[in-house]
């Protein structure tokens, strides 16, 4: 059993801890964020680092990276307040995984990776026509993490464009039926294979399997 400490981190070859780090934190949701800028040029990209913040309101939460280069993604969003989520499935993860590529702002990551880009009546992002689960948020804030200059993005979901089929009875959403993928570190994609749902957890009361069947 290796047992790493600080002092072995900062020994790392930088790529070396990159992957290390992205991958430690277990497996991560999967999205494709559109975004369109204040002129027009829709912008796709592939994120990793998306979180649920809260049900009522329903909140979300996006982390970028320092803008030690152009953040077409942030910039978008900020200007027009708006954004979109768009689950990656394995027919279009190759095409989701292009999107990361530096592309010049003058190019649309629709075109130059092959997906179509979706609109409805209700926000100006586009969506992603070819995702099973399609999500659309206003931007509320943006939070400042001060320990490395990253920043939070916190938007407010206002839409969501799903299959019925996908939907529990109760509410719950079946990932696994809308063939959701999710990713280790920054290149590693994985299906998912569902083992049970548990009852709500209440002191002295063994957890039993719940039927979340539509």
């Amino acid at each position: 059993m290796l047992h790493f400490k600080a002092p072995d981190f900062e020994r790392m070859e930088k790529n070396f801890r990159t992957l290390f780090f992205n991958t430690l934190s277990g497996f991560k949701s999967l999205n494709l964020v559109g975004t369109i800028s204040s002129q027009g040029q829709n912008n796709l990209a592939i994120f990793a680092n998306i979180v649920h913040l809260g049900a009522n309101p329903s909140l979300m939460g996006i982390v970028l990276r320092p803008a030690s280069v152009p953040r077409h993604t942030l910039t978008n969003i900020l200007d027009t307040k708006c954004f979109t989520l768009n689950h990656v499935h394995k027919d279009i993860v190759k095409k989701a995984h292009q999107t990361a590529a530096r592309y010049p702002e003058s190019v649309s990551e629709f075109e130059a990776v092959g997906l179509t880009p979706h609109f409805s009546n209700t926000i100006m992002a586009p969506y992603v026509d070819e995702s099973t689960i399609r999500v659309g948020l206003e931007w509320r804030e943006t939070l400042e993490i001060k320990s490395n200059n990253t920043k939070m993005v916190v938007g407010e979901v206002v839409e969501v464009i799903l299959a019925a089929n996908y939907i529990a009875k109760d509410g719950y959403i079946d990932l696994q039926k809308a063939g959701s993928l999710t990713v280790a570190g920054l290149d590693a994609y994985h299906i998912t294979s569902k083992l049970f749902r548990l009852s709500y957890a209440k002191p002295d009361t063994p957890a039993k399997q719940i039927d979340d069947s539509v």
